[in-house]
């Protein structure tokens, strides 16, 4: 099939799209009114090189340099020797879709018309990404306040044919053997072009758009994954009853708990213990399954909005106003807004991953009356270990979303001879929330091993008819236990479908 084409003017991009085009390879097009804006702003860039008075970016150096005066016949020399210095990344090699998320929306925002930069520019990049060239670039050396500048400079190197990228799977190679292969040309940088192509916060917003996707199916395998716990422990559904949650006034813990009523109805394992059932009450693994989850879901909701607006702005800097003539010098290049809401979402997904390794503990304990599944779901508790050691690893996976929890936001390193003397480090927020995402879901994976199995001691009863559909997918990969083997690549398994969508829906 054809891959779908975005059309990118002075309209905001969408998370959707950017998964589509970093992702699923989906082609970009750069709309003519968009083409248009940017001659208008090219031409006031032009002016404002040749003239008189100092503008910052277009005839004055960079960020502590910004005093310095740089002549007419330079003005393309300091360009890309501002792509060569601030290539100054460390570490291993940013995925390729993370790498396109960033270029995709480096393109976005030069096409809104306020960057001044020429049509050969967009043509370039929206060139690279449909011929899926993708440039090397180190993950580490954004501070994510004057923009990501050196993951952008590594990006942008390309450009103009130097730096290292990769061909669909080939490579890496030299750029100008990466252009030389999908028969493109080298540009020569004119006035702001280099600072516009490494000034914005495209690696931050491309990282969170990727992470808000992945975390939204993420949030609906987890809250199946409960349900199915709750029958597997023949826990009570008396707390997801709709008149408490309105007491309480929070629409996520609501709307949770909405969910997992809808995932039990029709259970035969609730009914058969909804009388002279001895325990009182559930822990709060269970019990608080909706406070919890639901502030992480409304946590999360803020995080996508914040994102969202991002996908619709421009942040490079100074920006172009071609109506009125006019070069304005401010900040949005500043990644805080992106890098609090990251922070916040890793904080959200510490709970989402915590809570359910505490159920993955309960279900494994075996506690006579109280928990009356086999001690670690062994099929021979002895002779066979059964599921001991994915708690182990839900544990080990819990403790590292912990430690990169911390809030990279709070910590401020002053860069620049003190001129850019109060950074997000967002960049860092971002890799972080990424790699949580990952560790997150590898934890719901395993409660839902975990739990597809304690429900197999409930037959002949039957869970909700969600529930036993998401265990009807659990199953159609990965079997019951009868005897001891390796779960990791159970889990593996698991967490493919959680990040595919294949447990996102429960019905």
């Amino acid at each position: 099939m054809k891959a779908p084409t975005v059309t990118l003017n002075a309209a905001a991009v969408t998370i959707e799209d950017v998964v589509g085009v970093a992702r699923h390879g989906w082609r970009v097009k750069i709309d003519p009114p968009a083409r248009t804006a940017a001659e208008h702003a090219r031409r006031v860039v032009d002016d404002a090189a040749g003239g008189a008075d100092p503008v910052y970016g277009i005839n004055t150096g960079f960020g502590s340099l910004s005093q310095h005066r740089v002549e007419p016949d330079q003005v393309a020399e300091i360009q890309r020797n501002l792509l060569r210095s601030h290539a100054a990344g460390v570490g291993e090699p940013l995925d390729a879709e993370v790498v396109r998320a960033m270029m995709f929306l480096l393109l976005a925002s030069l096409c809104r018309g306020h960057s001044g930069v020429r049509v050969e520019v967009l043509n370039m990049l929206a060139a690279l990404l449909n011929h899926d060239v993708v440039p090397v670039v180190p993950c580490r050396g954004s501070v994510g306040a004057s923009g990501d500048l050196a993951p952008l400079s590594h990006a942008a190197l390309l450009l103009i044919g130097e730096g290292e990228a990769m061909v669909g799977d080939r490579g890496p190679m030299p750029g100008a053997e990466a252009l030389a292969m999908t028969a493109l040309t080298p540009l020569t940088l004119a006035a702001k072009e280099g600072l516009a192509l490494i000034n914005g916060t495209h690696l931050m917003a491309g990282t969170l758009a990727l992470a808000c996707h992945d975390a939204s199916t993420l949030m609906s395998a987890a809250t199946g994954s409960a349900a199915m716990s709750i029958d597997a422990a023949r826990a009570s559904a008396g707390p997801l009853d709709p008149r408490l949650h309105a007491a309480r006034n929070q629409c996520g813990q609501a709307a949770i708990a909405a969910e997992l009523l809808e995932a039990l109805r029709g259970s035969q394992i609730l009914l058969d213990h909804a009388d002279d059932d001895p325990r009182v009450q559930d822990p709060y693994s269970f019990r608080c399954i909706p406070q919890v989850l639901g502030a992480a879901r409304d946590a999360l909701a803020y995080v996508r909005t914040i994102t969202e607006r991002e996908l619709g702005g421009v942040t490079d800097n100074p920006l172009i106003f071609p109506e009125q003539q006019e070069i304005l010098s401010g900040g949005n290049f500043h990644g805080m807004p992106l890098a609090i809401a990251a922070d916040t979402a890793k904080i959200a997904l510490c709970h989402v991953a915590g809570i359910a390794e505490r159920r993955i503990y309960w279900l494994l304990s075996g506690r006579d009356q109280q928990n009356p599944l086999p001690h670690h779901l062994s099929p021979s508790p002895g002779l066979h270990s059964g599921l001991m050691i994915t708690q182990y690893t839900a544990a080990a996976l819990c403790n590292e979303l912990q430690c990169i929890a911390t809030p990279a936001s709070v910590g401020n390193v002053p860069t620049s001879a003190g001129i850019e003397d109060y950074n997000s480090m967002g960049a860092t927020s971002a890799a972080y929330l990424r790699h949580g995402v990952e560790l997150t879901r590898q934890t719901v994976a395993i409660e839902y091993l975990v739990a597809a199995e304690g429900l197999e001691h409930q037959r002949p009863l039957r869970s909700g008819r969600g529930v036993e559909a998401l265990h009807a997918r659990v199953r159609t990969s990965v079997l019951p236990l009868t005897e001891d083997r390796p779960p990791s690549g159970d889990i593996a398994v698991i967490a493919e479908m959680i990040l595919d969508g294949s447990l996102s829906e429960p019905s």
